[in-house]
C-alpha cells in the first residue's frame, strides 16, 4: 500500500509547480534609447516578451515565451528570426553570474544551464561553478504555437530562478547576437552608450530600466533544493512503514 505513496511523494518533491510571470508591452527599446536596424527592417513588437512559463515536462522542463508578435525578416524555416531568446536556469548553489554575452550580470546567485534559442537552431548548456567552460547538452526542441515558442528542454525538473532576454538576431555576428553600437547605421543596432547591454528586452517589472542602466538583471522565480526535503519526505514514509510492519507482526493469527 505504501509503494504507490512513496512513488508519487518522490515525483512530487523532485519536480516543480508551473511558474508563469508576465512581462509589460512596448519596452523592447532597452533603457528606452536603443534604435533597431532598419536594414532588414524589424519590428519592435518582434522583440516585445511579453510572458514566461516555466514547468516539469516528463524527464525535463517545458518553457513557454510569449512575444508581441514573431517576424521572420531572415527567412527561417522555423517562422521566426528576428529576435534571440536567451533562459538562463539557476540553481540554489553555484552557478555563473555573469550572463554569457550579453554584458548583463545576475547580481547575486548564478546560473547553471543557458538555452539561446533562434530562428536557425537552438542549444542548451550547463556550468558548474563560476568559469567553468559551458558544456553542451542536448539541443532543445522548439515549437512555434501562434506568437508563443514553446520550448522543451534537458533541464532536470526542479523549481528555479530565471533570467530571460530578447536580443536582435544576426547571421552576420560568430554568436548571432547583434551588439550594440553608438555610432548610426541602417544595419546597426544603436545605443547611446558604448559597452551597453545587448538584449533590447528583459523579463522585469513595467519601468525597470535598471538592467540597461547598471548591467544587473534580477532573476524571476525561485530556486529550490529539493533534495533535503525529499530525504525528509521518504525518511518519514520509512519510518511509517517500520510501524506498520511492527503492528501487523504483533497481530495474533486469525
Amino acid at each position: 500500500m505504501l509503494a504507490p505513496v512513496l512513488t508519487l511523494l518522490t515525483a512530487t518533491l523532485l519536480t516543480g509547480t508551473l511558474l508563469s510571470v508576465p512581462d509589460p508591452a512596448g519596452d523592447a527599446r532597452g533603457d528606452g534609447g536603443y534604435v533597431l536596424p532598419r536594414r532588414p527592417a524589424m519590428s519592435e513588437a518582434a522583440f516585445d516578451l511579453r510572458s514566461f512559463q516555466a514547468g516539469p515536462a516528463g524527464d525535463g522542463m517545458r518553457f513557454t515565451v510569449g512575444l508581441e508578435r514573431l517576424d521572420n525578416p531572415w527567412q527561417a524555416p522555423s517562422g521566426f528570426s528576428a529576435n534571440v531568446t536567451d533562459i538562463f536556469v539557476g540553481g540554489s548553489v553555484g552557478g555563473e553570474r555573469e550572463l554569457a554575452d550579453l554584458r548583463l550580470n545576475t547580481g547575486g546567485p548564478g546560473w547553471t544551464y543557458h538555452l539561446r534559442v533562434t530562428g536557425f537552431g537552438s542549444q542548451l548548456t550547463r556550468v558548474a561553478e563560476a568559469g567553468d567552460e559551458p558544456t553542451p547538452l542536448e539541443d532543445p526542441r522548439v515549437r512555434v504555437e501562434g506568437n508563443r515558442l514553446v520550448i522543451d528542454a534537458a533541464v532536470p525538473p526542479g523549481q528555479y530562478a530565471y533570467w530571460v532576454t530578447s536580443s536582435v538576431y544576426s547571421p552576420l555576428t560568430p554568436a548571432g547576437v547583434l551588439r550594440p553600437v553608438t555610432a548610426p547605421g541602417l544595419a546597426v543596432l544603436q545605443a547611446g552608450r558604448a559597452g551597453a547591454p545587448v538584449p533590447v528586452d528583459v523579463l522585469a517589472p513595467a519601468g525597470d530600466v535598471t538592467p540597461f542602466t547598471r548591467g544587473t538583471l534580477a532573476p524571476v522565480g525561485r530556486a529550490r533544493d529539493n533534495r533535503a526535503l525529499t530525504l525528509a519526505g521518504l525518511g518519514g514514509l520509512g519510518l511509517l512503514a517500520v510501524v506498520v510492519a511492527t503492528v501487523r507482526s504483533r497481530r495474533p493469527p486469525a
